[in-house]
């Protein structure tokens, strides 16, 4: 930070930051206030909106790296908390830090500023294609790179942090220099103009960029707009801060960081299908972004087996997806079942089992991503494979929120409510395995009614299971709990999708089978149809699998205390 008593230079003094030809103070002729400290191409005034302007943009800018960074983190690392709170306070940490260095740069604040936008604006931008470039290709590498792409993540925060965190210093150097005030007053003037650009950046990032231009494309966009504002801004106002061989070098190296940026965006389209290949295989059919998650299709034709992939993770494997849904809807249909309710399941997979029983009448879907449900009514491989069940008269298809759906479901609406939703190991799913949820799904549940939730993997994720299951008791139902063995890893490869080794791990499900009155015994209709993966005996040798890996004594899941993934 500048020192808020350093007198102001007398008028006529020399500039120890001058250019090569001394400073020049300008008249009232357009070119410069006769009150400037420096000579300036514009009015005194004008020059301090210019710098108030330049730091909204850079503070937009920076905030939409550090979202980059946290959505990257969460994508490429499995979205946790913990991913988030790293990125987050290793940024911020880092930005006292650049905050600190840029004390050493204020006599040369023009070009240190210059020169901190142009690297910013390579690292900033550059970010998201390098961390997804890491995550395709040597994500699964393991060894002595299984921790490789994380410190990578945690370098660019650094990094990041770093050169944010030397703006604003040297910012104040240069407002102060066009027209000295006291220290409050500048300090008050620079972080209005930050809070506002945070402001806009935050708002444009999930709003504009993401929908619009992608995770890649706007990054690079944003690094191009920082590098022109932060050279436009020393260029252009404080040129005469600069020698002759610094402006020379900072033009240069401003071209060279948009033409990379230019470079990179002309070949994102080619960059992202080559990496998709190289993570998912040579079939992928359709990659979209929907207003929610990444939706990618792979297989479906030529015998292969369809596969569903939603942000990454492997959500729907054609080679063992019957398994996964008979042991899901079969087991909650013994009993009565004319009135159904389908949590998640936009892929229609489940809803396919659920019509297969008769006596259905009704089955309301609520699925958060109008994207995946269009998929899965109108992709021929996807539609094949569910059946064409969304288009049955019965089937009812609510876009909403699982939890904000229920605050308002009618009461005892439903004889089974099936929760195929995301594992409760990622964040965004927690609040749907929450106490505070199956509470309101106890309330739509009808007299002698049954709940199945999915539970993720037993065998590799224990604790959150059996936390799932005294979640449950805690809201007041009765539980039993069965796994199933399935070929399914769960994620792609990757960061925390594997390696390898950890991928292996996830090959089974878990499943809690719930009811209001008694204690429900997984079993299956005997007036319903015969599944082809599962039998009263299956379910019975199921049920004690999953008793084996009881873990006692867990607390429940509440919305306050979120309690998966300890």
């Amino acid at each position: 930070m500048i020192d808020p008593q350093a007198p102001a230079p007398p008028a006529g003094s020399p500039q120890p930051w001058g250019g090569p030809d001394g400073p020049r103070r300008e008249g009232a002729d357009g070119a410069g206030d006769a009150g400037s400290a420096i000579p300036l191409p514009v009015r005194q005034g004008t020059g301090r909106w210019l710098v108030l302007a330049g730091v909204f943009v850079c503070a937009a800018c920076g905030l939409v790296y550090e979202l980059e960074l946290v959505a990257l983190a969460a994508y490429l690392m499995g979205d946790s908390v913990a991913q988030t709170s790293v990125v987050l306070s290793v940024m911020v940490f880092a930005m006292g830090i650049g905050s600190l260095a840029a004390k050493r740069l204020r006599r040369h604040a023009a070009a240190g500023f210059g020169a901190v936008e142009a690297a910013l604006a390579l690292v900033g931008g550059g970010s998201a294609m390098a961390l997804y470039a890491v995550f395709a290709w040597t994500g699964d590498w393991g060894g002595v790179w299984a921790s490789g792409p994380h410190c990578l993540v945690v370098a660019f925060s650094l990094a990041t942090g770093l050169l944010i965190g030397a703006e604003v210093p040297l910012l104040m150097e240069l407002i102060q220099r066009i027209r000295r005030q006291d220290a409050g007053g500048a300090v008050a003037d620079l972080s209005a103009a930050d809070y506002v650009g945070a402001l806009v950046g935050g708002l444009a990032f999930p709003f504009l960029l993401l929908p619009v231009l992608g995770q890649l494309t706007g990054a690079l966009i944003t690094g191009s707009v920082n590098a022109v504002v932060g050279g436009a801004l020393v260029l252009g106002l404080f040129r005469h801060d600069l020698t002759r061989r610094a402006r020379r070098l900072l033009l240069t190296a401003n071209v060279c960081v948009l033409a990379v940026l230019a470079s990179a965006a002309v070949l994102v389209d080619d960059f992202e299908r080559a990496a998709r290949h190289a993570l998912y295989g040579a079939d992928v059919r359709v990659a979209v972004h929907t207003d929610v998650q990444e939706v990618l299709l792979t297989g479906g034709r030529d015998g292969r087996s369809l596969n569903l992939f939603l942000d990454g993770r492997l959500r729907v494997s054609g080679q063992d997806e019957l398994r996964y849904h008979e042991a899901l809807v079969h087991p909650a249909m013994t009993g009565r079942h004319a009135r159904v309710l389908v949590l998640g399941g936009g892929d229609g997979l489940a809803v396919r089992e659920v019509l297969r029983h008769p006596g259905v009448r009704r089955v309301d879907v609520v699925e958060l991503d109008a994207g995946v449900v269009r998929l899965a009514r109108h992709d021929p491989a996807l539609s094949r494979l569910n059946a064409h069940s969304l288009d049955d008269p019965r089937v009812h298809v609510v876009t909403a929120d699982a939890f904000d759906w229920l605050r308002t479901a009618p009461a005892a609406a439903y004889d089974v409510v099936v929760s195929d939703l995301p594992h409760p190991g990622i964040t965004a799913s927690t609040k749907l395995y929450a106490q505070e949820f199956y509470g309101l799904a106890r309330q739509a549940l009808a007299p002698g009614g049954r709940l199945v939730v999915h539970g993720g993997a037993v065998a590799s994720r224990p604790r959150d299971f059996w936390t799932l299951d005294a979640t449950l008791g805690a809201a007041g139902l009765r539980t039993t709990a069965y796994r199933v063995r399935g070929r399914q890893a769960g994620f792609a490869a990757g960061p925390d999708r594997g390696p390898a080794d950890t991928a292996r791990g996830h090959r089974d499900w878990g499943f809690v089978l719930a009811a209001d009155r008694h204690t429900p015994r997984p079993r299956l209709d005997p007036d319903g149809p015969r599944p082809r993966t599962l039998t009263d005996a299956s379910l019975a040798a199921d049920v004690r699998a999953a008793e084996h890996t009881r873990v006692p004594g867990l607390p429940p899941s509440t919305l306050v205390h979120p309690r998966y993934g300890d």
